[in-house]
């Protein structure tokens, strides 16, 4: 039987390879890079690992858009970077911008609900 001739085979499963790779890379990234391979969710109830999932969820969203800004920036397709060094990059970067106290937010903040 040849692939090509028969029409059950001829719908374009192979379109939906790039998606597929993408979403296989999307979890490879959540699972080994960001949350870290021998590190195991610590939540002990269900409603608390939706949580943290959605966390390292958001975490990776964040990772991603940076990505994006930055590959814009300098007119280039963000494939073109590294999900892994760009998580490095915002983790040295991290402690210069983060642990403000709520007294040191700016005035505009004050009153946003």
């Amino acid at each position: 039987m040849n692939i090509v001739s028969d029409p059950i085979l001829t719908i374009p499963y192979f379109d939906y390879f790039d998606e597929r790779w993408s979403i296989e890379t999307a979890f490879a990234e959540i699972k080994t890079t960001l949350k870290g391979a021998d590190i195991v969710l610590r939540s002990k109830t269900p409603e608390l690992v939706r949580q943290e999932f959605w966390g390292l969820l958001l975490a990776h969203h964040v990772v991603r858009k940076l990505m994006l800004e930055a590959a814009l920036s300098r007119q280039r397709t963000p494939d073109t970077l590294s999900f892994k060094h760009s998580l490095s990059l915002i983790r040295r970067k991290l402690p210069d911008s983060g642990a403000v106290p709520p007294r040191g937010l700016p005035e505009v903040v004050v009153g946003v609900d």
